[in-house]
């Protein structure tokens, strides 16, 4: 049995390996021990960046831990990752003894726990890749299905604060989609935002903006997320289910934290749209009866005297 097979788990195996490896390797074992964490999300490119080695260097180094390559030991990374959260993260929806106060504290406390290890891995350039394609697009299609439709219709609610091209792709029916976005191109923004169970659909909608020549981003889980194959830049947020429902509070603090870096760049231009909708709603507020053809006053009491006439005539 060799150590791979022995040592399931990455850490204890870089720890038995720790005297074999190069200066360059050890540099890089010893930075992933203290940063698993963040690790689990970086490119060999990123990994070596970080650690101060080149990226060949980081390439080679899971084989000499007996990897096949980079993603197989990426992937044990991120296994050690997802183990850890789902520990303690976890909810036995059988457990009928719960009480109220056990089920709130736990679902918030592990929500929370999400946006903490959404920030330990948060990569800085890849939102700001996002924040200035978003920013420079002519228009930009927003994609979400099932339980991430709600995601996409509050990015884009905000986003048109700012861009006048916005739209959410409505995903419940395929022709329909592409209906949408068949006049998207070169300049212009496709945003896929898929968690596990991930989304065909939206996979497809990607794929067909990136043949399109547009930019594609994607709002998913972690590097070994589907959404990734056709984006040119990948947000990851933590998105487990608790039990029985996605949680999404991570993803949604992620957009929020999109939302507010693209207003902050172009601050004039929101406080402008905001007075134009103020005026628009100041000039045009109607409050009464909102219907159009509204019967004339004088044929709505004719009506009720001869409702009245026809009343008396049955009594007789």
């Amino acid at each position: 049995m060799n150590d791979l097979e022995q040592h399931t788990d990455v850490l204890s195996l870089i720890r038995v390996r720790m005297s074999e490896l190069s200066k360059g390797h050890k540099r890089i074992a010893e930075y992933i021990l203290a940063n698993y964490e963040k690790c689990a999300f970086l490119t060999a490119a990123k990994l070596g960046e970080v650690v101060g080695v080149s990226e060949s260097t980081a390439v080679r180094f899971p084989a000499a831990l007996g990897f096949s390559g980079y993603p197989e030991f990426q992937k044990a990374l991120e296994d050690i990752l997802q183990e850890k959260i789902h520990s303690f993260d976890r909810i036995d929806v059988l457990n009928s003894h719960m009480t109220t106060n056990m089920v709130v504290n736990n679902v918030m406390s592990m929500d929370a726990r999400k946006i903490e290890h959404t920030l330990k891995s948060f990569d800085t350039a890849s939102f700001d890749m996002a924040v200035e394609d978003i920013m420079a697009a002519e228009s930009v299609y927003i994609i979400g299905a099932r339980s991430c439709e709600p995601l996409a219709e509050f990015f884009g609610y905000y986003l048109r604060l700012v861009k006048k091209n916005v739209q959410v792709v409505k995903t419940g029916n395929t022709n329909e989609l592409f209906e949408q976005m068949m006049h998207i191109g070169e300049g212009d923004v496709a945003i896929g935002i898929s968690f596990p169970r991930y989304s065909m659909r939206t996979l497809k909608a990607m794929e067909f903006a990136n043949n399109r020549q547009a930019r594609v981003i994607s709002i998913t889980d972690s590097v070994h997320s589907p959404m990734n194959m056709y984006s040119s830049c990948n947000l990851f947020a933590r998105s487990d289910m608790a039990s029985i429902v996605d949680s999404l509070v991570a993803p949604m603090s992620l957009i929020n934290a999109l939302i507010v870096s693209i207003c902050l760049k172009n601050s004039e231009q929101v406080v402008e749209n905001i007075e134009k909708i103020n005026t628009f709603v100041d000039n045009f507020e109607y409050s009464g009866n909102d219907e159009i053809n509204m019967l004339d006053e004088n044929v709505v009491n004719e009506l009720r005297k001869c409702m009245d006439n026809t009343a008396i005539d049955e009594e007789k």
